[in-house]
C-alpha cells in the first residue's frame, strides 16, 4: 500500500518524541513534517537527542494553512498541552480527509464529531472515524482493569483504586514536583478522588454498563522513575478466581496488546511496548486488578498509532512490536 503521510504538532514534547521513535519505524507512515513554535528550523535529533542518524527532519514553525493539505498529510497527531487543540482546531481549517488523533484531554467527552480512542472498548467506532481523542494514560490503565467486569454488569459496588506514574507523565515542562532533586527517592499522593482522568473513565464504563452509577474512588501517586504505570483496582466480586480470569481471558481474545498474567506482574515488562498486562487475585470477596502500561506508549503515543493503524486498514500491531527494556 501507499504510505500515509503523517504530520506532528506540537513535536518537541515527550508525546512528539516517543511518536517520532514509533513512526520513523513504522512500514507504512512517511513523516512529511513536526511542528515545534519553540524549535522551529532546528533538527529534531537536537530536541529528540537519541534520533541522531535516524532523522534529517527539521522542526517546521510554518504557517498550518500550507501544512495541512490533503495531499501534503493523510493524518496528524496533536501532541500540544491540554487546551491547545480545542485552539488548533478552532483556528485551522482541517479537511474531513485529514485523520486528526488528538493526543491531549480536550477532546475525550467525544463532542464535535471526536471518538474516544480505547482499541479495547470501541475498535469498531475508531475504524470509522476520522476525529480521535487518545486515552488519558490513568485513564487506559484503570480502564483495561475494569473493562471486563463492566462489560458483565458485575461492577456493583464502590471501586478502589490506586496507581502510580512515572515522571514522565507530567509531561516536559519543568515544575517543583518534576525536579530530579526533588523526585527522586520520594513519593507523593496528587489530586486524590479529584484526578482528571476519572470523567473519561467513567464514561468509558457507562458506555459498557449504563447502570454503574458506584464510586470510583481514585489516589494517584507520583513515583521516583521515569516511565509506567501501575494501578491497583479491587471491587467485590462474588465469584471465584477462576471465573474472573475466564471473564477477563474471553473479553481480551483478539486484542493484540491486553494480556492476562497468571503470575504477579512488574512495571518493566511493559515499560517501551504498547502492552498492557492484567493480573488477578481474590482476597475475602475482593477482586484485585493490577495493570501494568508504559504511560508515553499505550497510555499515549503508542495507543495513537495504534488508532491510525485502525483508521486505515492496518493490523492494530504494525510498527508497534517492541521490545521491553525487562531488566
Amino acid at each position: 500500500m501507499e504510505k500515509i503521510n503523517i504530520g506532528i504538532v506540537g513535536g518537541a514534547g515527550y508525546t512528539g518524541g516517543e511518536l517520532l521513535r514509533i513512526l520513523l519505524n513504522h512500514p507504512f507512515v512517511n513523516v512529511t513534517f513536526v511542528h515545534s513554535n519553540s524549535q522551529a528550523g532546528k533538527p529534531v535529533w537536537s530536541t529528540h537527542t537519541d534520533l541522531l542518524g535516524d532523522t534529517d527532519l527539521l522542526f517546521t514553525g510554518d504557517a498550518m494553512a500550507d501544512l495541512l493539505t490533503p495531499g501534503n498529510v493523510d493524518a496528524i497527531f496533536l501532541c500540544s498541552g491540554h487546551g491547545a487543540s480545542v485552539t488548533f482546531m478552532a483556528d485551522n481549517d482541517v479537511s474531513d480527509d485529514i485523520t486528526v488523533i488528538d493526543l491531549s484531554a480536550d477532546f475525550r467527552d467525544e463532542h464535535n464529531d471526536f471518538v474516544y480512542g480505547l482499541p479495547e472498548l470501541q475498535r469498531e467506532r475508531i475504524q470509522e472515524a476520522t476525529r480521535i481523542a487518545n486515552p488519558g494514560c490513568f485513564a487506559t490503565s484503570i480502564e483495561l482493569a475494569l473493562l471486563p467486569l463492566a462489560k458483565a454488569g458485575l461492577l456493583t459496588d464502590d471501586v478502589q483504586v490506586s496507581a502510580i506514574t512515572g515522571s514522565t507523565g507530567a509531561g516536559q515542562a519543568l515544575s517543583p514536583t518534576t525536579h530530579f532533586s526533588w523526585r527522586n527517592n520520594n513519593v507523593s499522593i496528587y489530586k486524590a478522588f479529584t484526578h482528571q482522568h476519572l470523567a473519561e473513565i467513567r464514561q468509558s464504563l457507562t458506555t459498557l454498563d449504563p447502570d454503574f452509577k458506584s464510586a470510583i474512588n481514585f489516589v494517584p501517586y507520583r513515583g521516583d522513575f521515569t516511565r509506567g504505570i501501575m494501578a491497583n483496582v479491587y471491587t467485590p466480586f462474588s465469584g471465584t478466581r477462576e471465573e474472573a480470569k475466564e471473564l477477563y481471558r474471553t473479553y481480551y481474545a483478539g486484542h493484540p496488546f491486553t494480556h492476562l498474567s497468571d503470575a504477579p506482574i512488574d512495571v518493566k515488562q511493559v515499560v517501551n511496548t504498547n502492552k498492557c498486562f492484567v493480573h488477578l487475585e481474590l482476597h475475602d470477596g475482593q477482586l484485585l486488578i493490577t495493570s501494568v502500561i508504559d504511560n508515553l506508549t499505550k497510555g499515549a503515543s503508542g495507543q495513537a498509532v495504534q488508532n491510525l493503524n485502525l483508521v486505515f486498514g492496518l493490523p492494530e500491531d504494525t510498527g508497534l512490536r517492541l521490545k521491553s527494556v525487562a531488566f
